[in-house]
């Protein structure tokens, strides 16, 4: 699946300019953790989340750096993190840096982004335009949504290939193991190193479209 087949596309945006009150007001009233920030032309250029409104005077919960972090600061950064205390404009707290996707980035992709650089979405461009979000919650819909095709007829010795393709991506000992599958009928046998490697055999059986039924006639070692 592609980030096309999951995002949000109806989409609540501010200009720089928009107030931060206003913003903390549309993300509760929308139920939504952050909002894309666009540009005249139509350009994003920051993203506002709620990381982004934390540390905030009217809540009185500024960050209070030490002194040795106040030394090893950079002339900006002082100015920076006041900014984002006490700045009433998307732009003085806007994360600028956004990670952004396409439309056709794979989900397998955007999930290893998200867990990577611990964001909760991504906004997806087409071009310079702003064409949908996905989230976490996105991610959860594709898997809430998948179904395994039933009634697939699947010639046994592809459906043979396609599972020992699945065995080897989890490891297991595969020189150790066989698989043999007759009118869609899977029958593994072997020896194996842990009752897990057995659990991930039945998951690899259960995700595959064409298999009648699974017979596991595996072992684990002693």
């Amino acid at each position: 699946m592609l980030a096309r087949d999951v995002m949000t596309t109806a989409i609540l945006t501010v200009t720089p300019e928009t107030d931060v009150g206003e913003i903390a007001r549309t993300m509760l009233d929308a139920h939504i953790s952050a909002i894309p920030v666009i540009a005249d032309d139509g350009s994003l250029v920051g993203i506002v989340s709620e990381g982004d409104l934390i540390h905030r005077a009217e809540a009185e919960t500024r960050r209070r750096p030490s002194w040795w972090l106040r030394l090893l600061a950079t002339p900006e950064e002082p100015a920076e993190r006041y900014l984002r205390e006490f700045g009433r404009r998307a732009r003085d707290v806007m994360t600028k840096d956004v990670i952004t996707v396409g439309p056709d980035t794979p989900l397998t992709e955007i999930a290893s982004m998200l867990e990577k650089y611990h964001i909760k979405r991504v906004p997806v461009l087409e071009g310079n335009r702003l064409v949908g979000i996905v989230s976490r919650a996105n991610l959860l819909r594709g898997v809430a949504t998948w179904q395994k095709p039933t009634g697939v007829r699947v010639e046994d010795t592809a459906l043979r290939a396609l599972l020992l393709d699945a065995l080897a991506e989890a490891e297991l000992p595969m020189h150790l193991v066989n698989v043999t599958v007759t009118a869609g009928v899977v029958e593994i046998w072997g020896v194996v190193d842990s009752a897990l490697q057995v659990e991930a055999a039945r998951a690899a059986a259960e995700a595959t479209a064409g298999v009648v039924r699974l017979e596991s006639h595996l072992v684990c070692r002693a």
